[in-house]
């Protein structure tokens, strides 16, 4: 499996478990209240609402959840300070991390974010530490055996995509965040739904780790995942066919 977009191929079974336990919600509510206080609410001239409510929709939050999500990030309701910053560090095995997240108390989410780095063998650096190693792309990933090259080619450019690539046992088909929301209505009108779609961090290089080393990596990044501030962590980790086929048996 490339590594390119490997951890979001990893999480997409993980986030099937969060949306039963109601976490996707909380971090989609979050990712709407800042789109709403950035760019409005209307999501027909604010694209990155018009994304953070498709997701949402796609999760099946309830359309009150999405409304008083908005209400929040327009001031109409309380419970909209939420500050976005970026947290980059390193893992075991020198693997770049970075974290995307939304705080409304940054000195507490920071000492929490350097903890799990350190728990995990890994280090929360400074900013711009590993920032140059990824570029941030909008990302759609198709099981293979279910989705055609020809015709996820045809209908992703044709909406603006930039590329449509084999990833493994997957199609993924890489956008600029711009025109994301563009791609994402396109497929969906084609009948193309992707296993997992986000706007995310692409490494431009990538890590080669043994089976040990992943097994810890992995732990660091569902770590950080699951905490309640972190809506998206990439990092640059490439974990071969051995070493998958070795962990996949506990």
């Amino acid at each position: 499996m490339a590594g390119h977009s490997h951890w979001a191929g990893i999480k997409h079974k993980k986030a099937l478990v969060d949306s039963k336990k109601g976490k996707l919600w909380s971090k989609l509510s979050k990712a709407i209240i800042v789109a709403a206080k950035i760019g409005g609410r209307d999501p027909d001239t604010n694209n990155r609402l018009r994304t953070a409510v498709a997701d949402a929709r796609a999760v099946s939050m309830p359309k009150d959840n999405i409304e008083r999500a908005i209400k929040k990030g327009t001031g109409e309701l309380d419970g909209g300070n939420f500050d976005e910053v970026i947290y980059e560090g390193y893992g075991p095995g020198g693997v770049a991390i970075m974290c995307d997240i939304m705080t409304d108390n940054r000195n507490r989410t920071a000492s929490e974010i350097r903890k799990l780095f350190e728990v995990q063998g890994g280090k929360l650096g400074g900013s711009n530490c590993v920032a140059y190693l990824f570029e941030r792309k909008g990302l759609f990933l198709f099981r293979a055996a279910q989705a055609s090259e020809e015709k996820l080619m045809e209908v992703a450019l044709e909406a603006g995509a930039e590329d449509v690539r084999r990833d493994g046992d997957r199609f993924a088909v890489l956008c600029d965040p711009d025109v994301y929301p563009r791609v994402a209505e396109a497929l969906q009108a084609a009948g193309l739904e992707p296993e997992t779609k986000q706007v995310t961090r692409l490494p431009t290089n990538t890590v080669d780790l043994d089976v040990d080393t992943a097994r810890k990596v992995l732990k660091l990044m569902e770590s950080l995942d699951d905490h309640d501030d972190v809506q998206n962590v990439s990092a640059n980790f490439n974990i071969p066919d051995e070493a998958m086929a070795e962990l996949a048996q506990g």
